[in-house]
């Protein structure tokens, strides 16, 4: 199973949108990853700064991680591309029509996504599935 360290991770992101910048070919993750990049302008900048694998973001001083919004980005991607949880596609597609675009629609999952990690976190159980499922369905509702 494939586990990057933090830099990794962040090394990654930056080099997928270095190379769509450059024009240079990638693989289809970095295609993908880069694809993520382009939607957030706002982490234009942050990609390409000097300190961008050592800098950090808390949330206690009002800041978003831009790495771990693509790192959650990328797994919802990754989800929706194999359905998995089960179900999470089709729950998808009906959030999707209810939202101004995909990328709106996006975000909600990214919030149910991030609050079963919290949760599952804070609890020490693993991630509830269902309840992802659940309240993406609710968003849709």
């Amino acid at each position: 199973m494939f586990n990057p360290s933090r830099d990794q991770a962040r090394q990654f992101l930056i080099d997928a949108w270095q190379k769509r910048r450059e024009r240079l070919p990638g693989t289809a993750m970095e295609a993908l990853a880069a694809d993520l990049v382009e939607i957030h302008p706002e982490y234009h900048a942050l990609l390409e700064a000097d300190d961008a694998l050592t800098r950090e973001w808390t949330p206690e001083d009002g800041e978003t991680n831009p790495f771990l919004h693509l790192s959650l980005h990328l797994a919802i991607e990754e989800q929706l591309s194999i359905d998995q949880p089960p179900g999470i596609l089709a729950a998808f597609n009906q959030l999707k029509g209810r939202r101004a675009d995909r990328h709106d629609a996006l975000h909600a999952v990214l919030e149910c996504l991030g609050e079963m990690l919290w949760r599952a976190q804070r609890s020490k159980l693993p991630p509830d599935g269902e309840a992802y499922l659940d309240c993406i369905r609710r968003k849709a509702g």
